[in-house]
């Protein structure tokens, strides 16, 4: 298993920097994610428990289910599908109000299911989804607050 933790700063409300990061169709502001759409709304709230997102990524495709919505603190989610195939053990953001506005810690922890899949994960694919992960949260500094964010 590989995990991989992204932090930023970013300098708007933290409701704001939540409701930016649940909106999947935010995504498609990187230049990495060229489709994302909210399949199926969740309980309470269109990105709640039980939401569905589809994305599509240069590097792949992730059907994802949200399966914690705590609104606007963290919410946590499962990639039910992936190509390429991958065993997901769940992704979570968090968001907590700092004096320079709000951090968000990004995780996600994963395996491939190739021969050499661990080595790879952590060598490549970490590396990769790290580098895809902070481009969509400077996307949601620039979107929010019309500069980059700072780095955790």
């Amino acid at each position: 298993m590989a995990t991989v933790t992204v932090r930023r700063v970013i300098a708007a409300p933290i409701a704001d920097v939540f409701h930016w990061c649940a909106t999947t169709t935010n995504y498609t502001r990187s230049p990495w994610v060229r489709r994302a759409r909210l399949a199926r709304p969740g309980v309470g709230a269109p990105y709640g428990v039980g939401a569905v997102r589809l994305h599509t990524w240069l590097i792949g495709w992730f059907r994802e289910r949200i399966i914690a919505y705590n609104a606007p603190y963290d919410f946590e989610y499962v990639v039910d599908r992936s190509f390429p195939p991958a065993r997901h053990e769940g992704g979570r953001m968090t968001f907590a109000e700092v004096a320079q506005g709000t951090l968000v810690v990004w995780t996600t922890t994963f395996q491939l299911p190739t021969p050499f899949g661990a080595a790879f994960a952590r060598g490549v694919a970490g590396p990769v989804i790290a580098h895809v992960f902070g481009r969509i949260l400077d996307a949601g500094a620039a979107a929010l607050t019309g500069s980059l964010p700072r780095r955790a």
